[in-house]
């Protein structure tokens, strides 16, 4: 018995992430719940360097750290410089390992968060409140030190962590630092939407970028309308056309524009979640006492300058990239392995 042949072969494949969210829900979750796992361990490394960064209070020298109570001052100057030089300590000091602390918690964040993002990406503020417990988890156990083969841990566990941190600091413990997550949402969404849109416009109506250019035709297999947009194109531009043209560039830089802008809030949140009876346990010793968003933003400002709101920004940035790239390199190949899984069983039956 013959049976009429499936129109999905009759259809175009496309790689487009807005379209790809409107599959079916199971799909979409799990593809962005897969992607968001290995991006996160892709990435990790990156991860503790920052927050190891963020944690690290250097005071001005106006500020003494001599006899200060809750100073957080390191001994004997800075105990993390750079990227290379903080991967480079923790290595020799805590083993290469120490580079995942935190993945645990951190996987489970990814998990969630990027089935929720995929499946209700409008929904930010409700993705954010349901994992901030995992994201609190994540941040205390890479900021939590000890050398090889020693103990010294703030948590053996995340079990442990997690009934210690129950019995301890209670329901509101598990949202240290919420507060500050959720109000970086809006400005961060406004700031990328309108640097987004005045970028774009500047590169397709100054410079005669193309919104969209195929790879295909931007390396010498063009057709139709993208042959006259692509003549007289320098190599550079034409480069662009690997990237997706316009589209991708005020991507990547509405980004960065974004994410700088909204960084004060993610120190202030990083710094608020190591707080409670554990402070004395991580990789910095006495952690400043922090109380309250806007308490925290002054403090550091006093003690840190502006700057201290900054720490940790430039491999924040850094990680931007290879993490969104592999997020949405393999939630495309989850959904592509989800149609060819489909396709077979559509021509068994």
């Amino acid at each position: 018995m013959s049976h009429a042949p499936s129109t999905r072969e009759h259809q175009p494949r496309t790689n487009s992430v807005y379209q790809n969210v409107n599959r079916p829900g199971k799909s979409v979750i799990v593809a962005g719940a897969v992607a968001g796992v290995v991006s996160r361990f892709c990435i990790a490394p990156l991860d503790v360097v920052k927050i190891r960064l963020q944690l690290q209070p250097r005071l001005l020298p106006s500020i003494p750290s001599h006899g200060v109570i809750g100073s957080g001052a390191p001994s004997a100057g800075a105990l993390y410089n750079g990227i290379y030089g903080t991967m480079k300590t923790i290595i020799k000091e805590e083993g290469i390992t120490a580079l995942w602390k935190g993945n645990l918690p951190a996987e489970i964040l990814y998990l969630t968060y990027g089935a929720t993002q995929f499946y209700a990406y409008a929904q930010c503020g409700l993705a954010t409140s349901i994992t901030y417990p995992w994201d609190l988890l994540r941040t205390r156990f890479a900021a939590s030190k000890a050398r090889r083969g020693s103990g010294g841990h703030a948590y053996p566990s995340l079990a442990m962590a997690v009934r210690e941190l129950y019995r301890n600091e209670g329901v509101r413990g598990f949202y240290r630092g919420g507060l500050a997550a959720l109000t970086q949402i809006m400005p961060y969404m406004a700031l990328f939407f309108g640097s987004y849109e005045g970028i774009r416009a500047a590169l397709t109506g100054v410079i005669g970028i193309p919104p969209s250019v195929s790879a295909a035709a931007a390396s010498g297999g063009r057709t139709g309308g993208e042959a006259a947009a692509l003549d007289g194109w320098s190599w550079i531009t034409q480069l662009l056309g690997l990237v997706g043209g316009a589209d991708a560039l005020a991507g990547v830089m509405g980004g960065v524009v974004a994410k700088t802008g909204v960084f004060p809030l993610d120190t202030i949140r990083k710094r608020l979640q190591v707080q409670g009876p554990t402070r004395g346990m991580y990789v910095h010793g006495d952690i400043p006492v922090h109380e309250g968003m806007v308490k925290c933003a002054t403090d550091v400002v006093r003690r840190e300058g502006w700057r201290g709101l900054y720490r940790g920004l430039t491999v924040s940035l850094v990680k931007a990239a290879p993490a969104s790239a592999v997020t949405m390199w393999t939630y495309g190949r989850v959904i592509e392995l989800g149609d060819w899984l489909e396709a077979r069983g559509e021509q068994r039956l």
